[in-house]
């Protein structure tokens, strides 16, 4: 499952080189540039056609999506005020009781 899938290898040969002279060699003339045709191999990929309804669905999924997880960042944001909000509280119910403590010394 995790292992990676290469690319079959490269099966084209370059020609053998001979050593040659310069007296043996003739001017070379380059070859016309071919023009670039575009190959494309049949039926290798698929077209997905949707159909209305398909669109629908798949709206209505994005949607319900959507407030999923609006609702569930909502809702962690709510808690964190009211722990926020209890904290709070606690720091003045505790600076109350030591306010008083002192002054009864």
């Amino acid at each position: 499952m995790f292992t990676p899938k290469y690319p079959p290898p490269d099966t084209a040969t370059t020609p053998p080189t001979t050593p040659q002279t310069l007296s043996d060699t003739a001017p070379v003339v380059p070859a016309p540039a071919a023009t670039p045709t575009l190959q494309t191999p049949a039926a290798s990929r698929t077209t997905v056609h949707l159909t209305p309804g398909a669109v629908v669905g798949v709206a209505a999924g994005g949607t319900a999506v959507v407030l999923v997880v609006g609702a569930v960042l909502v809702s962690m944001l709510l808690a964190v005020a009211v722990t926020a909000a209890s904290v709070a509280v606690c720091a003045v119910v505790l600076r109350t009781l030591l306010a008083q403590s002192g002054k009864e010394r």
